[in-house]
């Protein structure tokens, strides 16, 4: 019979969490020195097309490679960076990125070339996420839920005789504070603010600024209650 056969529906496990607790090792010298070739001898298409060629492999290798080129792509690249398979990334040139970062499947980085992408230390970030990060900073041990999005422009739809599509982006900075967790599948529209060590709950759309230490949830998002002992 299953250990589990008397343990109550929907009851939980605590167990420690692995991320958020792991100490961050410094990469080896080799990978900041090829990193460093690559930026000084090749150009930026020729870095990313290297990225890609290693974008989809699940070995030492390719992991390794995955890293060296965006360390070499990026403004600046800590250590202890993880980019899982299938990861796609747009204008790393402006991206900054902390220690011990973790990138998972598929999520695409879509940057600006006039715009920042700041990711900040221990910051976890879930499979198939979609990041509008023309102008995004998360800062320190953010956790980004699988699935979540954040959109960082939307069109002005003026004037009324031009297709939506052709109007002007308004570009609207997006800031996730530290300690905060996106959950799964959640959405954040342009120019919200995230508190900090707030919660945003799985699928939850946020329209408008979160208070530090608050908990979100629904469609509009709207407070459910505060964090509290």
């Amino acid at each position: 019979m299953s250990e589990l056969a008397d343990v109550p529906a929907g009851a939980g496990r605590i167990v420690k969490a692995v991320h958020g607790r792991a100490e961050v090792a410094a990469d080896p010298e080799f990978e900041a020195g090829l990193a460093g070739e690559l930026a000084v001898r090749c150009e930026r298409s020729e870095i990313v097309a290297l990225f890609r060629r290693f974008s989809q492999g699940e070995g030492y290798v390719d992991e390794l490679m995955r890293r060296i080129c965006l360390r070499g792509l990026a403004r600046r690249c800590g250590n202890g960076l993880k980019v899982a398979p299938g990861v796609g990334i747009r204008h790393a040139e402006t991206f900054e990125i902390g220690d011990g970062v973790y990138i998972g499947e598929h999520t695409v980085i879509q940057g600006r070339f006039d715009g920042l992408c700041r990711i900040g230390n221990k910051v976890w970030i879930g499979p198939h996420s979609f990041l509008d990060a023309r102008d995004l900073v998360i800062e320190d041990h953010v956790g980004w839920g699988p699935g979540a999005k954040v959109l960082g422009s939307e069109h002005t739809g003026i004037p009324l005789d031009l297709p939506i599509i052709a109007t002007d982006l308004c570009i609207a900075l997006v800031r996730v504070e530290a300690g905060a967790d996106i959950g799964v599948n959640a959405v954040l529209l342009p120019g919200v603010t995230i508190g900090r060590g707030s919660i945003v709950g799985a699928g939850a759309v946020v329209t408008r600024d979160v208070p530090p230490f608050t908990k979100v949830a629904g469609v509009p998002a709207r407070v459910m209650g505060r964090r509290d002992a």
